[in-house]
């Protein structure tokens, strides 16, 4: 699952980029930059997600090493 985050979190990053490059470019107002940018919330919400299933998966490593 961790996996799986890392990979989103990778894509999401590079659609933020690409919608930069587009506002830029002028295929995107600044208005509907502004609006697409409330991804910035959902990637927050999946490092604390990643860090969650890290944060177990290393309690469940020290308990079986124990």
């Amino acid at each position: 699952m961790a996996r799986f985050l890392r990979i989103t979190l990778g894509s999401a990053s590079e659609l933020d980029y690409h919608l930069l490059l587009c506002r830029d470019l002028g295929f995107l107002s600044d208005k509907d930059y502004h609006s697409l940018q409330e991804l910035t919330g959902l990637r927050k919400m999946l490092r604390s997600f990643l860090a969650a299933i890290e944060k177990s998966q290393l309690k469940t490593k020290a308990a079986s090493v124990s």
